[in-house]
């Protein structure tokens, strides 16, 4: 098979038809052989029963419906583990995404050898102060933390080899940085295609801003998972010494102080009369703490079912 094209969706029912004609279309006219997997987040409108009517009609179709809304990255997820094409394709299903762009992605991905093809939505329809200021600053900050040049990250129009899917796990809502996944996997061809951006013509969107906050949190938290998730005493261990050494010589000070006061005569001054030894105590205490927290992650990290689990490309 060429192609699987994963759409997740929430509430679409009525941009299914005309989204399934425009890529039977478009397969049809390229001779791609092909598989459409519509995955239902917990819709609550005709979308499952339009699913099954298309599935009906054509075996080309294909369906994962969920009791209820788990969000993007599950959908993928579940859409990843079925896909069969040696290219898979997504899209969102509110006809934003262009099909017409498919034979460009695939051949990038089969010609021009790259493992993953990223959409860039260069001109948007979308409200340029609550989307697209957001957009440029996340996607700024994403491109600094995974070293991954590309200009929309959550861009839901994105081209991939198979391999590609069945070696990342997408999971809470790391559908933003499957390129980051990607790279942390070990495919480094990872490129970018200006794409066609089309206005939403049913509904609503179904994302606020709090995914842009949500964002920052999930991408600090994979580049720490990438960086130390296998050897938390580097990080732990070393602020930990850090502070504590720290809080060392700053009690040394406090108690030197000390005692070139009572060599002076000055026996009124007590140490605990000083803010720095407080402040040093303090210091001494959160050094500990993160040195036994980076023992106890070694041990949860030693301990772990994949600690030896490694992406091998080839065997001879």
């Amino acid at each position: 098979m060429d192609i699987s094209v994963i759409i997740p969706l929430l509430n679409e029912a009525e941009s299914l038809p005309e989204l399934y004609d425009w890529i039977k279309r478009v397969m049809s006219v390229n001779g791609f052989s092909y598989e459409i997997i519509f995955v239902s987040d917990g819709s609550t409108d005709a979308s499952w029963e339009i699913i099954e009517a298309l599935s009906a009609q054509s075996p080309d179709v294909k369906g994962i419906k969920f009791r209820r809304n788990y969000g993007k990255s599950p959908a993928l997820h579940c859409g990843f583990q079925r896909a069969q094409g040696e290219v898979v394709i997504t899209m969102d299903a509110d006809l934003q995404d262009s099909p017409d762009e498919i034979p460009e992605l695939y051949r990038m991905i089969k010609e021009d050898g790259y493992d993953l093809v990223s959409g860039w939505k260069k001109k948007r329809y979308d409200n340029r102060l609550t989307k697209n200021l957001p957009s440029k600053l996340f996607n700024a900050t994403a491109r600094k933390f995974s070293g991954v040049r590309l200009h929309d990250f959550n861009c839901g129009l994105k081209a991939y080899r198979l391999d590609v899917v069945k070696n990342i796990e997408v999971y809470n809502d790391m559908h933003r940085y499957i390129p980051y996944l990607a790279k942390i996997a070990g495919f480094q061809k990872i490129g970018e295609k200006v794409v066609q951006h089309q206005a939403r013509r049913y509904g609503y969107t179904k994302f606020g801003m709090s995914r842009f906050f949500n964002g920052y949190l999930d991408l600090i938290t994979l580049w720490f998972t990438s960086k130390f998730g296998k050897k938390p005493m580097h990080i732990f261990g070393l602020w930990g010494s850090m502070m504590f050494f720290i809080g060392l010589v700053a009690l040394v000070v406090v108690l030197v102080a000390k005692l070139m006061s009572i060599i002076d005569g000055d026996l009124r001054p007590l140490v605990t009369n000083s803010p720095y030894f407080f402040i040093s105590l303090t210091a001494m205490i959160i050094g500990t703490q993160l040195f036994l927290a980076g023992f106890i992650g070694e041990l949860i990290s030693r301990n772990a079912a994949n600690r030896n689990r490694y992406k091998i490309e080839q065997e001879i």
